[in-house]
């Protein structure tokens, strides 16, 4: 994106620095990547990254200020998962963005989708810094936003997260995390906060109070960082020991309705220039002549399970009449491959992330490159120059 950066990056890249760098990445995560970890960073001009930032607060702030949205969004959340003492606003929010050339030759930012829920907090930062590490790059090129730097970044997210209590009283709360892919973001976390990683079937409920155990004792939890997925939790068939109704003595590090709130639920509801046509499939007056140019999306899930790119009619109507609430249909986006690779131009997605303490804050970014039909990691394999990455700044 930055000529001048690519074209030394590319020049002086050699394997020997990118096996340093997973290596490296090992070292400093504790444990393997256990994702494609793309061979090179992004560069990106800094004017292009504040205008994400900038787009995706409007429309985090379309919605958490609209109270229409507020009431009904409502119905997003299933009764079974609705909890109790709902935050204001949302703690942590990810705004993902591909990049499509418009007719004049513009770079323009498009909507991919929107989450209210904890991404890689303490990976990213690892990573890009690695990156600037391995390969020698200039130490001028930034990957904080918001005039961040890695002391404040910090403490930010030790508001966030530990919010003034024991860090022995505060978890981070997954399903089964040993086995998660993003289980070296969760050890960074416990090795930058001091938290525990606590699965969700080993916590326990005594009255309105809940507890992990650690060495023989039950300790008290006092806040959850919740990186549970309520999908998951249901696709594996998993029966938490406490019900998410429950009125517990508990503070969340990002309260999980919004999870629910903000989300690809949210895309029908937002006017802006970089949101693509969306509506819910039961909402759909008529099936589109060109459904290669669309996108069919189930509301929660992660990683792409279940989105079908250029759906057939057969592929919409499998879905029975009762859950298509729960699909939107999306307009398609045909992303402009923007950074120069020997293995051919490849496209990117850029997430930015969000903290939101006392005020709305985008602090870092996480990239996806691919050369396939989708972005995500698992839709890239046995390619090179793709797969997980980091922006960097000039």
């Amino acid at each position: 994106m930055i000529p001048a950066y690519r074209e030394d990056f590319n020049a002086r890249f050699t394997q020997e620095k990118y096996d340093r760098l997973q290596r490296e990445m090992t070292s400093r995560c504790g444990t393997e990547v256990p994702f494609a970890l793309c061979e090179t960073p992004c560069f990106f001009p800094d004017a292009l990254v504040q205008r994400m930032a900038e787009d995706g607060k409007a429309l985090i702030l379309q919605l958490v200020e609209n109270k229409d949205y507020r009431a009904r969004s409502e119905a997003s959340i299933p009764a079974q998962f609705r909890v109790p003492n709902e935050s204001p606003h949302p703690m942590f929010i990810q705004v993902d963005f591909g990049l499509v050339r418009d007719s004049k030759g513009d770079l323009q930012p498009k909507l991919v989708e929107l989450q209210a829920f904890p991404s890689l907090y303490a990976y990213q930062p690892v990573l890009a810094q690695a990156y600037i590490d391995v390969f020698e790059l200039d130490t001028k090129l930034r990957f904080f936003l918001s005039g961040l730097d890695s002391t404040s970044y910090n403490q930010l997210l030790k508001d966030a997260i530990v919010a003034g209590h024991d860090p022995a009283n505060v978890v981070l709360m997954e399903v089964h995390p040993e086995e998660q892919k993003t289980r070296p973001d969760f050890l960074l976390t416990e090795k930058l906060l001091g938290i525990r990683t606590v699965c969700i079937t080993k916590i326990r409920k005594q009255g309105r109070h809940l507890f992990y155990e650690e060495q023989g004792k039950q300790i008290p939890i006092e806040r959850i960082y919740n990186r549970t997925i309520v999908d998951e939790l249901e696709r594996k068939g998993v029966t938490p020991p406490f019900d998410f109704r429950d009125d517990l003595d508990i503070e969340w590090a990002g309260h999980p309705n919004w999870y629910f709130r903000i989300s690809k639920y949210s895309i029908p509801y937002l006017k802006h220039p970089s949101v693509p046509r969306t509506w819910f499939l039961d909402q759909l007056s008529e099936v589109p002549a060109d459904l290669d140019n669309f996108v069919l999306k189930p509301l929660y899930s992660f990683a792409g399970l279940g989105v079908v790119i250029a759906p057939t009619c057969a592929d919409i109507d499998a879905i029975p009449a009762a859950k298509r609430s729960s699909y939107i249909m999306q307009e398609r986006l045909n992303f402009t491959p923007v950074v120069d690779t020997p293995y051919g131009p490849t496209k990117v997605e850029l997430r930015i992330m969000y903290v939101w303490v006392d005020k709305l804050v985008p602090v870092l970014t996480i990239v996806r490159m691919g050369r396939g039909l989708m972005m995500g990691v698992d839709q890239n394999k046995n390619m090179k120059w793709v797969g997980s990455s980091a922006a960097l700044i000039g």
